[in-house]
């Protein structure tokens, strides 16, 4: 490496965390963060365990300099690679929610600042839509009950439900005490499976990753439980829904290693437990730092890195306007919680509802303003969708956005923006403080393509249906993925007549006059509530990768034409799982019986000495994937139906499913 000569002449204006600097260097503190920049990085390198060839390609490598403070890491939850790597592939894998549709990166994705592109209406506190109280947030999944059948919901009908409040970046929330809107994720990370405490102090990430998969408006059905998820990931193959991976995401899942033995790389064995899922995603966010904005140049004194009206909208943050008095230093957030007024507090009692204490009724955390910019909704609410309005409503400037009173932070009353230093503040918070690596999501801001992002594998309407009773067209749910070998598959009926008679056509061949003729059907079912949920296991072998079948309810009812209403009828396509489908052979359980080589924890579709040897590893650890009969009689009950226990049944099963070549 060589030094970067920083030369000015003058002191820049002053800024969060600045260094003063004179003369042709960059100041002695300069000096030293970049130093510690350039040092961190390096340990990250070699625990990367990546060359020198490939730092380019990673964008890991910087010459620029870090103004942020080292980040927080409970001790509890050290930082390893191979954990960081599980954190990453677990963060992008839609199979972590009950049914394969949502990721943590479907509401958080890099290039929209760690936010949701998405703008999603929910009605809000009165639960009536289009109303003033309504907020913006993020789907999730349709209201699901604990059996896994759909439930309709007063306000969502099937349809997915959103989230109340705007989703929050994970980008920068290493730094907070305390993780969501409100705060609800503490800081005191509680084990959600012993109850015991994991990390007295500082594991508010810990605390906010462990929250989504067992919600059931995000990722959940109703009474989902740990042991149910854990026992689903154990079985799915990593990130098998996504594509385009990233590259280290890439070199880590060559050989299609399975889950537990991701977590033995992670944490020394292959248990999979709650917290390790909430350690490892927490440790991946860690890394997510965002510290080669334009600002952070400048900070180490590379004058030109802000335009002239940058620097004047710097110098309005940190004057007249006040904004430095919440979004404080180089995090540009103190992480605290405030009431600017935004809504009445009746509407959401924000951080009261975590604390019990009246004094915090309306204050919601004040985000960082990083990579603000690039973000598309803005504030608890969703309520602004630019920052020309955010900052109108500051400015308490004609035609903005009201700020109510109730509870509201004195500082909203002291700030001081005149409409000339609208222009120069929005330059300077838009540009100055956004990360080129997040826009662009470049290492280790990169991503995997999502299930959701891949339109060609997406259900596809083909006929529009037919309406009955109040004419009302039942709809068709189909947003479950058609994976070769998932459990999960199922075909939904919503706003169907209440207790009327369902069923389920199914076809090779296109709709004729926008009717399904079956070939198959399934049902018929009861619509109680005008609801209805066909499950359609997709065992290996049932159906093929390419095949495409058209789908459509029939649902009775007499006072649609012919007595019969109809549903939209969808055109699905089934697929292989990422690394191909699995095989229809039980005694194929791996290519390679040698953990980290090719292949190891997945089938390749032969019979081979592997698969008996990498059975007996099962066995001789009473993995829980080696539990594969309640007796070893051929024709008797329970015979190839799991009981929970490994025993000598299970093994004299495998004998005979090997010897007979399956």
């Amino acid at each position: 490496m060589h030094n970067r000569q920083i030369g000015h002449t003058n002191p820049a204006p002053s800024g969060p965390g600045r260094r003063t600097c004179t003369g042709t260097g960059p100041s002695r503190d300069a000096a030293r963060t970049r130093a510690a920049f350039i040092r961190t990085r390096l340990l990250n390198i070699a625990a990367l365990g990546v060359t020198l060839a490939g730092l380019t390609a990673l964008g890991w490598l910087s010459f620029a300099p870090a103004a942020l403070p080292p980040v927080p890491t409970p001790a509890a939850n050290p930082f390893s690679e191979p954990k960081r790597l599980l954190g990453k592939i677990l963060f992008f894998d839609e199979q972590l929610s009950m049914d394969n549709t949502t990721s943590c990166a479907t509401c958080h994705v890099n290039s929209n600042g760690g936010a949701d592109p998405r703008r999603t209406r929910h009605p809000g506190s009165d639960l009536a839509f289009n109303t003033p109280d309504d907020t913006f947030g993020s789907p999730g999944v349709s209201l699901t009950g604990p059996l896994g059948d759909y439930i309709r919901s007063t306000s969502f009908g099937t349809a997915p439900q959103v989230t109340p409040r705007n989703s929050q970046p994970h980008i920068m929330a290493a730094y907070a005490v305390d993780n969501f809107w409100d705060g609800r994720a503490r800081s005191r990370f509680i084990n959600p499976e012993t109850g015991q405490v994991s990390i007295p102090f500082g594991g508010g990430l810990e605390s906010q990753a462990a929250g989504p998969p067992l919600s059931d408006v995000e990722m959940a059905h109703q009474g989902r439980d740990w042991p149910e998820l854990i026992a689903k990931l154990a079985a799915s193959r990593p990130l098998a829904l996504a594509a385009s991976l990233p590259a280290d995401v890439e070199v880590g899942l060559a050989g299609n290693p399975s889950y537990p033995e991701l977590f033995r790389r992670a944490f020394g064995d292959a248990d999979i437990t709650a917290e390790r899922i909430a350690f490892a995603i927490a440790t991946y966010e860690r890394t997510l730092i965002p510290d080669q904005t334009p600002w952070d140049l400048f900070q180490a004194g590379v004058t030109t890195a802000l335009t002239p009206q940058q620097v004047q909208g710097m110098n309005v943050f940190n004057g007249q306007g006040q904004c430095n008095a919440c979004h404080t230093g180089e995090l540009f957030t103190g992480n605290g919680f405030r009431n600017i007024g935004l809504r009445p507090t009746t509407e959401d009692l924000g951080r009261q509802i975590v604390t019990g204490d009246p004094n915090d009724r309306g204050k919601f955390k004040v985000p960082s303003l990083r990579n603000v910019g690039i973000r598309t909704s803005f504030m608890h609410n969703g309520q602004f969708t630019n920052l020309t309005d955010v900052i109108r409503f500051y400015a308490r400037a004609p035609g903005a956005a009201p700020q109510f009173p109730d509870n509201r932070d004195p500082i909203m009353l002291q700030i001081n923006l005149p409409p000339q230093a609208a222009g120069p503040l929005q330059d300077f918070i838009t540009n100055a403080l956004t990360d080129p690596r997040v826009a662009n999501e470049q290492f280790p801001f990169d991503r995997a393509i999502l299930f959701s992002d891949q339109t060609a594998l997406r259900p596809v309407q083909v006929a529009p249906g037919r309406a009955g009773t109040g004419n009302q067209t039942p709809q068709i749910v189909t947003s479950a993925p058609a994976m070769i070998g998932s459990d999960w598959f199922k075909i939904g009926l919503g706003n169907a007549l209440a207790g009327a008679s369902a069923t389920l056509a199914i076809s090779s061949q296109p709709p004729l006059s926008g009717q399904v003729i079956p070939e198959a059907t399934a049902g018929p079912y009861t619509a109680a509530d005008g609801v209805a949920t066909h499950h359609w296991p997709l065992a290996p072998g049932s159906v093929e990768h390419g095949q495409i079948l058209y789908v459509q309810w029939r649902v009775t009812d007499p006072l649609a034409a012919a007595g019969v209403a109809l549903s939209p009828a969808m055109r699905i396509t089934f697929f292989c799982p990422r690394g191909g489908c699995p095989s229809t052979c039980p005694a194929d359980l791996t290519a390679g019986a040698v953990p980290n080589q090719p292949g190891y924890g997945f089938p390749d579709g032969q019979l081979t000495n592997d698969d008996f040897f990498f059975y007996l590893a099962l066995f001789a650890a009473a993995d829980a994937r080696s539990d594969l009969t309640t007796t070893a009689i051929p024709g008797s009950t329970g015979y190839g139906e799991p009981d929970g226990i490994t025993n000598n049944d299970d093994f004299f099963y495998y004998l005979s499913l090997f010897s007979s070549g399956c």
